[in-house]
């Protein structure tokens, strides 16, 4: 497991990118609110490794869209959801009901909706630019406080992981989720 810096991770974007399309890589990265730990959120095989990480069964996860017009494409936007898309990029989870499948079954089984960001942060350029929604979930074991340094990175979930991005200390608090679905419902964590 290797530590990369913003720098040494923009060096190897392309290997990094190849790497999850072709393979089950699950890693962590800083966003605008804490780190994440996420895996191309079209392949089911990655998903489910972060699933074991995390000890999540089955509970939905959200996705870093690689843009406005990926969610217009896969979500079904409302008037309420256009305008808290005009939000984005922002400290938000939007929850919007999916138009059709985008995401590996897994990421949000059972459900017919899909939680998507795009951070207000340099990181979400690399959903951009491939091209792919990206699986964005805390780092920590659920029910477990979320890693906002490496100090406090779970050792367990450390070995697991290809590799980190990291940036230092993150003092943020998971972003707001809003529920889009039918009336706008702002659920606080």
């Amino acid at each position: 497991m290797r530590i990369l810096s913003k720098e040494e991770f923009e060096s190897e974007k392309d290997i990094i990118r190849t790497s999850l399309i072709e393979n089950n890589v699950v890693f962590i990265y800083p966003t605008d609110t804490i780190y994440g730990i996420g895996c191309s959120a079209v392949n089911k095989e990655a998903v489910d490794k972060i699933r074991k990480i995390k000890e999540r069964n089955g509970s939905p996860f959200s996705v870093i869209a690689p843009s406005k017009e990926w969610i217009d494409e896969h979500c079904v936007v409302n008037e309420n959801a256009r305008e808290w898309i005009k939000r984005l990029p922002g400290p938000y989870t939007l929850i919007l009901k999916r138009k059709k499948d985008c995401v590996a079954e897994n990421v949000a089984p059972n459900t017919d909706t899909l939680g998507v960001r795009i951070p207000d942060h340099w990181f979400s350029n690399f959903a951009s630019e491939i091209g792919l929604p990206i699986i964005t979930t805390s780092v920590n074991k659920t029910g477990s406080d979320f890693m906002t340094s490496l100090n406090d990175l779970d050792t367990d979930i450390k070995s697991k992981v290809d590799f980190i991005v990291y940036e230092d200390a993150i003092k943020g608090r998971p972003s707001k989720i809003v529920d889009l679905t039918d009336e706008v419902k702002v659920i606080e964590r």
